[in-house]
């Protein structure tokens, strides 16, 4: 058995421990609380609270206290209820107009998109590679100069080999004039060989597989899979240079809560409210109405069935929103 000098305590406080368990110097041992009891009742008939009923109830209180959930006040829960069910005002008429005004699917989007870049011809798995390079390059670029871009390389053949036989100077003369094309150069190449080593050749099947490519945003990813493999995963909004007009008009007409800063806060604040059954439709459908009608400066709100239900026709405030930062 351990002696106090081996414990490290001092003599001294082992007094002050066997005092303060046994009450103090000469005190009997308590029976069943048979001191404390009338203790209680006397304090009690004095009006009086004995320390230990305090302590039992501020341990009560801050017990009580601590399952308390803030931000619980009255009337805060049913405002979170009400925005569950959020939907922006006479939103189905002003899809259903818009619908009217493309049907005839003649905008730029309906015949040099992304989806239609690639040769229907080629293997399944070369088709879902060309989808992803179409993608690649349509970033900060017009719809008709990726359709230009592709042509050129699937004149030579547009495989995973062949874009890593090409040397970088020619894989860049065939590419030019895309935007950052010295830099898409390069993602082409690294994510071109990844997918040579790791999927035989083609494309990942999964958004978070696809964005861990060189090159390949959330955008391109949720593209790529509703496009490539037939799975809508998302409000898949073009690359920046074209998902400006789902950005745009979905503040203009007010299909947001609040007006969003950026094109990603804008397709998270749509997956918000809009019927997922609408996800795969939405994007195509408003990039063609903001090529035609809804235009980024000098919109043909004359010519808009919305004229009458759109805010921001209404509004002498600026119609386009705040620029991303």
């Amino acid at each position: 058995m351990c002696s106090p000098r081996d414990s490290g305590l001092s003599l001294a406080a082992v007094r002050m421990m066997t005092r303060s368990r046994s009450g103090g110097p000469g005190a009997a041992p308590r029976r069943g609380g048979e001191e404390a009891a009338p203790l209680q009742r006397r304090e009690a008939a004095a009006g009086k609270k004995s320390p230990s009923l305090a302590k039992h109830q501020r341990k009560t209180q801050k017990l009580k206290v601590a399952y308390e959930a803030p931000g619980h006040e009255k009337g805060e829960s049913h405002k979170a209820l009400e925005a569950l069910g959020w939907e922006p005002r006479d939103w189905r008429q002003q899809l259903e107009n818009i619908r009217t005004m493309r049907s005839g699917k003649d905008a730029p989007v309906d015949w040099l998109g992304v989806e239609h870049c690639h040769d229907p011809s080629a293997p399944p798995k070369v088709q879902r590679y060309q989808v992803l390079l179409s993608l690649m390059l349509s970033s900060q670029t017009k719809d008709q100069v990726t359709a230009g871009a592709m042509q050129r390389l699937r004149a030579r053949g547009l495989t995973v080999d062949s874009i890593l036989q090409t040397d970088d100077a020619t894989l860049g003369s065939l590419i030019y004039p895309v935007g950052f094309w010295r830099s898409k150069v390069k993602y082409i190449k690294q994510t071109s060989a990844i997918l040579q080593q790791r999927y035989g050749g083609d494309i990942p099947a999964s958004v978070a597989e696809l964005v861990a490519l060189p090159g390949v945003g959330p955008k391109m990813a949720h593209l790529a899979m509703a496009v490539a493999w037939g799975i809508v995963s998302g409000i898949a909004p073009p690359p920046p240079a074209v998902d400006t007009h789902v950005h745009r008009i979905a503040n203009r007409l007010r299909w947001t809560r609040t007006m969003t800063t950026s094109p990603e806060k804008t397709r998270a604040a749509l997956e918000e409210w809009l019927p997922r059954e609408l996800w795969g439709e939405i994007n195509g459908l408003l990039v063609g109405f903001g090529q035609q009608t809804c235009l980024p400066v000098r919109p043909r709100c004359g010519a808009c069935l919305n004229r009458s239900l759109c805010p921001a026709a209404r509004s002498p405030e600026p119609l386009t929103p705040a620029p991303a930062p």
